[in-house]
């Protein structure tokens, strides 16, 4: 992998209970661990602190990319939080990650361009909450079982789930839309050698603390991004729509 000059704007705090540089958590099954890029803010802390990381994720400080062997995870799951500015500057330890057959699940407003393929995240013209109104479009196992009310309303008030969307290349597949046919969620396999998910709202993987069936996606998450990452591993294909790093 290529070595890059690394930049700690601040020093990390564990604010986790299970550290990338250390031992990966076992998954029961033999299956690669899946990380959390934790920015390790006054949102993700408290997070990171939850028995759902411990069981599920490996915590990676986000300012520890550089350091980080990336390939032994299934997948990385990249929060809203996230310090977009860094992982432009670093794209290509990204990139490499998808390139080799990665999974990256991304939830929030694309700022920057590091995310292969997409655009910065375009807001939703909005007149009625009705607007935030999200439907399904393409069933996916990371919403099996899930009400599409649960994820619009939060305590009876709509827009937490989406208020725009990161617009995809052409060939993603849309997987839930807003009322104007905003792709919301979309998996893009053909940018990279890998999967993207991405997500242009509050963190999915955050859902489980919800008394609805939405509780049912950080788990349906991270399965399906390792079942996924194995699938990519069994058939490994180039990027069949290379574009140039940017």
């Amino acid at each position: 992998m290529t070595t890059y000059e690394s930049t700690r704007p601040r020093p990390a705090t564990n604010g986790g209970q299970t550290e990338a540089t250390g031992t990966a958590p076992p998954t029961g099954d033999g299956a690669s661990p899946v990380g959390f890029l934790d920015p390790d803010d006054c949102f993700t802390r408290p997070f990171c602190q939850t028995p759902f990381v411990r069981e599920y994720l490996v915590r990676i400080d986000q300012y520890d990319l550089l350091e980080t062997d990336l390939s032994r995870f299934a997948g990385v799951v990249v929060s809203s939080h996230a310090d977009q500015d860094y992982l432009y500057r670093h794209r290509d330890v990204i990139r490499e990650f998808l390139d080799a057959g990665g999974v990256v699940a991304f939830s929030g407003h694309l700022a920057t361009r590091w995310l292969p393929g997409a655009e910065p995240f375009v807001p939703r013209d909005i007149e009625d909450h009705t607007d935030y109104v999200v439907r399904e479009t393409s069933s996916h196992p990371v919403f099996e079982g899930v009400s599409m009310d649960d994820l619009t309303y939060q305590r009876g008030v709509s827009g937490f789930f989406a208020r725009g969307h990161n617009p995809p290349p052409d060939h993603t597949t849309a997987v839930l839309e807003l009322p104007g046919g905003e792709p919301v969620v979309y998996v893009d396999d053909e940018t990279t050698g890998g999967t993207i998910f991405a997500h242009s709202g509050n963190d999915l993987i955050g859902f489980g603390r919800r008394e609805t069936s939405a509780a049912r996606v950080p788990r349906q998450l991270v399965s399906w991004i390792r079942a996924e990452a194995h699938s990519n591993a069994a058939n490994p294909s180039p990027a069949r729509n290379g574009e140039e790093h940017r």
